[in-house]
């Protein structure tokens, strides 16, 4: 069957309004340049975007970076203590000001023609250029920033959706285990060959974990009330996981906004574990936070589409950033985060803390990668999902279409910030 007719926007529409409930994509969602620009256009510059963590950029002048598509963006912390994001495209030529991926600088200086920028991206000095010229009229173009219990997130939109909703979910659950006061242990950064949907159907179901994940399956339950969207209401072990983890003053039960986009909860971990170590003991002697007991809290679990899912536990976090680098490439940086002031080789050993989910990565980037070569050809067609096992596979296309298909039909572009 011809599925395309040349016209993506109208083909993409068609297909979204024409897809079958509980069954994957047809397949240029998974790998047609056209729709992946698409996605961008639709999503990925106008949402909300996790990009970092508070602790990254502890002290004024230091900033990270980060590309989104088309958009290089840094981030840094002014000597006000303010974290601001800018868009990295100097005003002069548009060369990328900052060109390494982390670093701390008193401004931000251009490296083509020494264009110099204060942290808060206004243009302090711009050499030999003639009467007349206005510095104020070319400083470094913001973008929306925000901060949350030690998350930033970023929107490349001119008029960016309400951040509220999402700090007053996410903030109470988080909050208490104080990661503004952590840093960042180990960083790692895959390439997957697949599409970002496939990467993040993968992560919403662990119906293939008990035959692809050996060591997080000594620690993490398969149970689909605890990776999928339906049923913790109603699950006793849960329940009773809620109630001691509420009783200790941490809010714990299952939270989801009404569009479906971002989720958290706590899941207790099997068999009285306390870390994601092939043991179960925590990999850090020093907890992330004294307001957090020890008492078996299991995971804190955050969703946020399209970039991160997350997991605190009482000793360190794991924190992953999707990014989409083209319609078959995806990056995915994974972060492990530890107290401050805990030192590697005394309060924990680096390999114990970070084996885990080194391991689940490599499994998890093979099983995308596969995937995505199956779907390439001309026999795929869209399957049916595990109704018991697959409903946060099922729930993430729902959002993903329910997001997207609006968009479409507007029959505008996207409005997005100005950096011509």
């Amino acid at each position: 069957m011809d599925i395309r007719t040349g016209d993506a926007r109208n083909d993409m529409l068609r297909l979204i309004r024409s897809r079958r409930k509980g069954f994957s994509l047809e397949q240029p969602f998974y790998n047609d340049p056209e729709f992946f620009r698409l996605d961008m256009e639709m999503i990925w510059y106008r949402d909300w975007l996790f990009v970092g963590h508070d602790c990254e950029i502890a002290k004024p002048g230091s900033f990270f970076t980060v590309q989104v598509g088309d958009y290089p963006v840094v981030v840094v912390r002014g000597r006000d203590g303010v974290i601001r994001a800018l868009h990295n495209s100097c005003r002069h030529r548009g060369s990328r000001v900052c060109n390494t991926h982390k670093g701390t600088a008193a401004r931000l200086v251009c490296p083509y023609h020494q264009w110099t920028y204060d942290l808060d991206g206004s243009l302090v000095f711009a050499r030999q250029m003639a009467d007349g010229f206005c510095k104020e009229d070319f400083g470094l173009k913001p973008v929306a920033c925000e901060s949350v219990a030690g998350y930033i997130f970023i929107c490349l939109a001119e008029k960016p959706a309400d951040f509220r909703p999402f700090r007053a979910m996410m903030e109470p659950y988080f909050a208490p285990h104080n990661l503004v006061d952590a840093k960042v242990a180990h960083e790692t950064t895959i390439v997957e060959k697949g599409n970002w949907k496939l990467v993040w159907e993968n992560n919403r179901e662990c119906y293939h974990c008990a035959g692809n994940h050996p060591e997080l399956c000594k620690t993490f339950p398969e149970a689909p009330t605890v990776t999928g969207v339906n049923g913790a209401e109603s699950d006793p072990e849960m329940l009773e996981h809620w109630a001691k983890c509420e009783a200790a003053g941490l809010a714990a039960r299952f939270r989801i906004d009404p569009d479906d986009q971002y989720r958290a909860t706590r899941a207790p971990l099997l068999r009285d574990a306390l870390s994601y170590t092939t043991s179960g003991k925590p990999a850090v002697r020093r907890q992330l936070s004294d307001a957090v007991g020890a008492d078996r809290i299991g995971t804190l679990m955050l969703y946020h589409y399209p970039t991160t899912w997350n997991h605190v536990l009482i000793d360190h976090a794991i924190t992953f950033r999707v990014i989409p680098l083209s319609a078959t490439e995806t990056a995915v940086t994974t972060k492990w985060l530890v107290h401050k002031d805990a030192v590697e080789g005394v309060d924990y050993d680096l390999a114990e803390l970070i084996h885990v989910w080194t391991e689940t990565n490599d499994e998890d980037r093979r099983i995308v990668e596969e995937n995505a070569f199956g779907i390439k050809s001309p026999a795929y067609e869209p399957g049916p999902y595990s109704e018991l096992h697959e409903g946060g596979v099922i729930q993430f296309l729902d959002w993903y279409a329910g997001f997207i298909e609006p968009r479409l039909a507007g029959g505008v572009e996207p409005t997005l910030r100005n950096v011509a």
